[in-house]
């Protein structure tokens, strides 16, 4: 008998009959002798209803009031999953992330989890109980309700999963796996029978929504069996495992990308020490995170200071940055939401050279432009204009042969 942590995204509980299927599937493992505790997230769609109506109400709504709204989803599909536990025989109860304990930090929309009081979880699993959890949520040192970001829910379940030290915390979602890149955008592309932490690390940092980062996070760090599986289709998924475990080290594991990236550039900048400092230190104060940056080589004593952001930080950012453009004497600040990211991802980088050279020649070929390059140990992005996008992981997924060959015509 395994205690098993099972999260099951919002298309999996689209409806009350999906809801009732995800009851079937739940039973199932039951019979087999298992514990379980379940996270779900809101129904399809329900988040960002609610947002739609904080938005009729207010052009930036409170942060702690939008907490508050927006935990609701969840904590309609916890009642609703245990209802349907429940008719089928089983001996269910429902937890919002505030009643198991689930302590964040108090950065309302953003806050990360500091601990788990896990017993009273405990407590049920050992009288027999089926435990469902609203993922996505909890609560800070003062008792508000917090959100966790986007996808939030994944990082509920693998940081229960750490706490509860489970042999297994399984994803269910709208898709079976891991791929090579988004199939929508590539028919051929390949699921992964497995792939690191830290390839699913970046992957999900740069763009892959299959999971979010912070949960890739607290698996690697707690050593959590972690699997991607569908809803929808039995199948063994992804399995996302360290380094030394992984059997494929193909050259590159993936191609990320990411739409929700907005460019902003501080043009005529003073080119001396500090300046950089001077620009991102307002920045990191409003919390908004930054991602690639580039500092020209100086012209005349200036420089121009580029970076991107999330293209929801992409207003307040150029706010903030107006008024450290006139305190530095800049000549201006442009900005540019009309672009994307694109990556490579693979540890087989690390043993081979020309990678970069061959995905830059591929671009060039089809007459795409980089405008920004990122390299690390395990991954290689370029920032280019978003009409560019699917024409971009087309070639790259062709020239680096990724391809599913059994989709191939």
């Amino acid at each position: 008998m395994a205690l098993i942590v099972q999260k099951y995204g919002g298309t999996s509980v689209g409806t009350t009959e999906r809801i009732q299927q995800v009851a079937k599937k739940v039973a199932k493992w039951r019979s087999q002798g298992h514990d379980l505790v379940i996270v779900v997230s809101a129904m399809s769609g329900e988040t960002n209803r609610l947002m739609t109506l904080a938005n009729e109400i207010s052009h930036r709504p409170l942060a702690r009031e939008l907490d508050v709204l927006l935990s609701t989803g969840e904590q309609v599909t916890i009642a609703l999953l245990t209802m349907a536990l429940l008719e089928l025989g089983l001996d269910a109860k429902s937890y919002t992330g505030a009643q198991v304990h689930i302590r964040t930090d108090d950065v309302h929309c953003k806050a990360r989890i500091t601990e788990i009081d896990h017993r009273k979880i405990r407590d049920d699993l050992a009288n027999g109980r089926i435990v469902v959890v609203a993922g996505f949520q909890g609560a800070d040192e003062h008792g508000n309700i917090t959100t966790l970001g986007r996808g939030g829910s994944d990082t509920t379940a693998v940081a229960l999963a750490a706490a509860l030290t489970a042999d297994e915390c399984q994803i269910y979602t709208d898709v079976d796996g891991v791929y090579t890149t988004d199939p929508r955008v590539v028919p051929e592309a390949r699921r992964l029978k497995s792939v690191t932490y830290e390839e699913m690390l970046e992957m999900a940092s740069l763009g892959a929504k299959v999971l979010q980062i912070r949960s890739v996070e607290f698996a690697s760090k707690y050593s959590v069996p972690l699997r991607v599986l569908s809803s929808f289709e039995d199948g063994e998924g992804t399995l996302i495992t360290s380094e030394e475990e992984s059997m494929e080290q193909a050259l590159i594991s993936g191609i990320a990308f990411n739409k929700d990236e907005a460019k902003l550039t501080v043009v005529g900048v003073p080119d001396q020490p500090g300046v950089a400092h001077r620009i991102l230190g307002p920045v990191g104060r409003a919390n908004i995170e930054v991602d690639m940056i580039i500092q020209n080589v100086g012209d005349n004593n200036t420089t121009d200071f580029t970076f991107t952001v999330h293209r929801n930080d992409y207003e307040k950012a150029e706010e903030i940055l107006q008024e450290v453009a006139k305190e530095l004497g800049a000549k201006q600040v442009t900005g540019d939401e009309k672009i994307v990211k694109l990556s490579l991802v693979g540890v087989g980088m690390r043993s081979h050279a020309g990678i970069a050279s061959t995905m830059f020649e591929t671009l060039a070929n089809e007459a795409i432009n980089i405008k920004m390059i990122s390299t690390s140990e395990i991954k290689i992005s370029v920032v280019i204009e978003e009409k560019y996008l699917e024409l971009g992981v087309r070639a790259l997924h062709s020239a680096f042969n990724l391809e599913d060959s059994k989709k191939q015509q």
